[in-house]
Order: structure tokens, then C-alpha cells, then sequence
């Protein structure tokens, strides 16, 4: 096992003090812990696991560290790295279409132009992780996207919607809470309960988004395409709608603290 570099470890020990209001993933978690910092497996040896994968049986990262590898532009469709620890990995212009990511670590990650498209990333923690371009369409991402770049993202269809079985675990939604995305595409997105508190997302897409109930609480959504975007009972306190479109498509009207929002 390999530890990887004194900047990795800074950034996920600084991390490790990030309050998370919907998700406590981190609450009580050492950063500082081998299977967070080291890894397991070589770039070849992972490369051998994925091309020895077949359609009947995937390659399997169930809980592997990999943390810190240089993993770019590889092919992890399908492939099943659910509960991996990936914090500061090179993920960049990766394809994991239909991969399961559930649960996986990947704090400050760098997905920059990765295809994630029908991924499943339920509890996924991708805290301050580079999603530059990332396609995240139709993806399950009930993750945790705490200070990512989502700038020029996509989640088309993407559901960051909250899990109502699972509740004594806590609410496990989608959390975007000061995440960076301009021109980010949530076109026909389920972000019903999601929090987007102080998310910054000028110039996005949520045509025909579902926002009901959503957190928006201190969100930048200045410019941004609104039309068709159901906001019921939607919180807008202090929410940034300057410059917005469609907004007469959209039933802002139902939404709560709209007189509280910047217009």
C-alpha cells in the first residue's frame, strides 16, 4: 500500500470539518484513516482487473482503495466500486456509464469530462471534487456534492431526489450546499428535497426540473433557464433570481419566501 501525497491528505483532513446538514457520511470519520489516503492497487493492476471483466461478471472494486491514483480516460462501465475510497484520484474523461458508485469516496476527486451517464451514486461522497463537463445524465445521484465544480456539468434527467424509505439513516438527498456551476444543465432533473443552500449556479438549466421542496436558501441563480421548473414549496430565502428565464413558466408562486428572494 502506497500512502499518497502530504496535499491529499490536507485536503480531506480539512474536509473531514465541512458540516453536512443532510448527509453525516463524515460525522465521526477519521480522514486521516489508511483506507482513506492509501492505496491498494497500481494503474496496471487496475487495468488488468477491468479488461478481465466480462458483461456477466464486472470488474469489482467493492471497497478497494484507490485512493490518489492516476485512473484517467479508462473504461470503469459497469464496473461495480461501490463503498471504493477514490479521494484525489485522476478519474478524468473516465467512462463509468452504468457504473455503481454507491457510497464511494471521491472527495476532491477529479472527474473533469467523465461520463457517468445511468451511474448509480447513492451516498456518494464527492465533497470539492473537479466535475468540469462531467455527464451525469440519467444518473442516480443522491450524493454529496459539497463545493464541487459542476461548471458546465450535466444532469439531465439526473434524480438527486430524496430517499423517503430510508429514513432512519437521516434524509439522503442530493446536496449541492455551496457547489460551483455555471452553465450546468439540469434539464428534467428530480431534485425534490435536494439542497442547494448557497449553491452558485448563474446561467444554469432547470428546464422542466422538479425543485419541490428544495433548499435553495442562499443560491445564485442569476441568469438561469427556469421554464417549466416546478418550485413547490421550494425555500427562496435570499435566493439570486436576476436575470432569470422563464420565469412566468415556472410556479414560482408556490414556492415559499419568494418575496424573501432577489429579483
Amino acid at each position: 500500500m502506497k500512502p499518497i501525497c502530504t496535499a491529499l491528505l490536507a485536503l480531506v483532513l480539512s474536509f473531514a470539518t465541512v458540516s453536512v446538514q443532510a448527509q453525516s457520511a463524515l460525522d465521526g470519520v477519521d480522514m486521516s484513516l489508511p483506507k482513506m489516503t492509501e492505496t491498494q492497487m497500481s494503474r496496471a493492476e487496475v487495468i488488468a482487473r477491468l479488461e478481465a471483466a466480462t458483461q456477466d461478471a464486472p470488474a469489482d472494486f467493492t471497497r478497494v482503495w484507490l485512493n490518489g491514483l492516476d485512473l484517467s480516460e479508462l473504461d470503469f462501465s459497469g464496473a461495480i466500486l461501490r463503498a471504493a475510497s477514490l479521494n484525489g484520484a485522476n478519474l478524468s474523461r473516465s467512462n463509468f456509464d452504468g457504473a455503481t458508485l454507491s457510497q464511494a469516496w471521491m472527495i476532491g476527486a477529479n472527474l473533469s469530462g467523465a461520463s457517468l451517464i445511468g451511474a448509480e451514486l447513492f451516498q456518494t461522497q464527492l465533497g470539492r471534487a473537479n466535475l468540469k463537463g462531467a455527464d451525469f445524465t440519467n444518473a442516480r445521484t443522491a450524493a454529496d456534492f459539497t463545493k464541487a465544480d459542476l461548471t458546465g456539468a450535466i444532469f439531465r434527467g439526473a434524480d438527486f431526489s430524496a430517499d423517503m424509505r430510508n429514513q432512519s439513516m437521516g434524509l439522503m438527498r442530493g446536496v449541492l450546499t455551496s457547489a460551483r456551476g455555471t452553465g450546468a444543465d439540469f434539464t428534467g432533473a428530480q431534485m425534490s428535497r435536494a439542497d442547494l443552500e448557497f449553491a452558485k449556479l448563474p446561467g444554469a438549466n432547470f428546464t422542466d426540473a422538479d425543485l419541490s421542496m428544495a433548499t435553495l436558501g442562499g443560491a445564485d441563480l442569476s441568469d438561469a433557464e427556469l421554464a417549466g421548473a416546478n418550485f413547490m414549496d421550494a425555500d427562496l430565502t435570499s435566493t439570486r433570481l436576476t436575470g432569470a428565464r422563464g420565469t412566468d413558466q415556472a410556479n414560482l408562486d408556490s414556492a415559499r419566501n419568494l418575496n424573501r428572494a432577489f429579483r
